[in-house]
């Protein structure tokens, strides 16, 4: 659980400054589930420049509570929380001086969404939350006011939370509910979990990774585990001391993550997952009389394939479609070893390309268009699917027919825009498992939404 806060001050000097406004979001990691914002009476003066900053006088302050009638509401709503706030070592100095004022030892663990983003994304120019939100496509109203700041701070915490493809943040903070929660049994642990898409982690009592899984339903997946009677479900049930989760919206973006941090994280209970997750191949060459044949047959490092498939029977059934769709030549495609004409030439099913009366421009402008359709060599284009909110998109982002990484946005032009796009996302890597999750997901998923971006820097 985090609260991630933002403090507006009097700009006094060191261990002088009062709090004029603090907004609070607690936060569970991807739900705002409480709040807190008010002004504060800081009984003490506030400097020029920061009047004109923040728009914040003395007269609008008069009212407002003083610190020890607020400090009550701080405490309840930061209990067993991380604060995390942009300079967090500012904002948790402020508080632990006002609180010691009041004799009051508050002490919490932090982070700071500053350093966080210098780690994460090295490449910006800039760290400032104003310029880092612009950046990255992230909307900011009441600049230079708690509240504001504050709710910036968590688009931008979620963004990171989404970046940390090694998952140091979610174990610090299972570290701080493992400590506060280790009694709690495993019909608490599923009670609390979502029935969602996305990826979940579970984790030990050290609060280590022990087994990364992916579901459309993660509540009922968890709870497989935490009752199945399998000798490894045993195992896992003997370890498990919590579960955590992050939300995808899209089953796509879920297979992605389990993937990418699987390979990098590499929990002792996923070792058995199979490494090869695709046996099969299409490919395609042109023959001595100029048509573009079709085969499908098992992987070969040192050639180029179309798309690939799990297995033989997935590869077929897909290409036994393909030909009614775009009207291909079983012979051409290998579905038939004839040496006259095919099947389906004899029911009108083909245009007889297997015996030349159809011309292999005419046919290869099918096969071409079939191969477009089917592989994304050499484009640049966004696929846009669900998000893990009604007002949010999922984006998977590819470059010249490279996977790049994956994202989450509320905006359009944060798509159509090359340089925030490339922001926005978490990079992973292109490999043979990320091809082939995103093409069979295509495959699968027709009416998924693929925007095509003419211009990327």
């Amino acid at each position: 659980m985090y609260a991630i806060l933002d403090i507006e001050t009097t700009g006094g000097k060191y261990n002088e400054e009062g709090i004029t406004e603090i907004a609070i979001h607690k936060f569970d990691g991807h739900n705002t589930i409480d709040q807190f914002i008010s002004l504060v009476n800081p009984e003490r003066d506030i400097q020029p420049f920061v009047v004109k900053l923040t728009g914040i006088n003395s007269n609008m302050l008069k009212n407002a509570p003083k610190f020890y009638e607020v400090a009550k509401r701080i405490v309840e709503i930061t209990e067993d929380c991380i604060i995390v706030a942009h300079n967090a070592e500012f904002d948790y100095r402020i508080l632990r001086t006002e609180f010691k004022r009041l004799g009051f030892p508050y002490k919490r663990k932090t982070l700071c969404t500053v350093e966080l983003s210098q780690q994460l994304m090295p490449e910006q120019e800039s760290y400032s939350l104003g310029k880092l939100t612009r950046a990255l496509g992230i909307p900011v109203s009441d600049r230079h006011r708690a509240n504001g700041d504050a709710m910036a701070t968590v688009k931008l915490f979620k963004l990171l939370l989404n970046k940390d493809s090694d998952k140091h943040i979610i174990t610090d903070s299972v570290k701080v509910h493992v400590a506060t929660k280790m009694n709690d049994n495993h019909i608490q642990i599923i009670e609390d979990l979502p029935a969602i898409t996305g990826v979940y982690y579970l984790h030990d009592e050290e609060a280590q990774i022990i087994y990364i899984g992916k579901s459309k339903n993660i509540k009922h997946r968890v709870n497989q585990h935490l009752t199945n009677t399998s000798s490894k479900s045993k195992k896992l049930q003997l370890l498990v001391k919590s579960v955590s989760y992050e939300a995808t919206g899209s089953e796509l973006v879920a297979l992605l993550k389990e993937s990418e941090e699987i390979k990098r994280i590499k929990p002792k209970f996923n070792r058995a997952l199979k490494r090869k997750r695709f046996t099969h191949g299409l490919y395609s060459f042109t023959d001595e009389d100029g048509y573009l044949n079709l085969r499908y047959e098992k992987i070969l490092p040192q050639k180029t394939y179309i798309t690939t498939f799990a297995n033989w029977q997935s590869a077929k059934s897909f290409m036994d479609k393909m030909l009614e769709k775009y009207t291909l030549c079983q012979k051409l495609t290998g579905l038939s070893s004839t040496k006259s004409n095919c099947f389906n030439y004899t029911i009108k099913n083909c245009n007889g390309a297997c015996l030349q009366e159809e011309s292999a421009i005419d046919y290869n402008k099918r096969v071409q268009e079939f191969i477009d359709h089917n592989s994304y060599s050499d484009r640049n284009m966004a696929i846009v699917d669900q998000g893990r909110a009604i007002d949010e998109r999922s984006v998977i982002y590819i470059k010249d027919g490279v996977f790049k990484g994956l994202g989450f946005t509320e905006l359009n032009y944060q798509i159509n825009n090359s340089s925030v796009l490339e922001n926005i996302i978490s990079p992973m890597e292109n490999n043979r498992d990320t091809q082939h999750i995103i093409q069979s997901y295509l495959r699968k998923h027709s009416r998924v939404k693929i925007i095509s971006i003419p211009t990327l820097n």
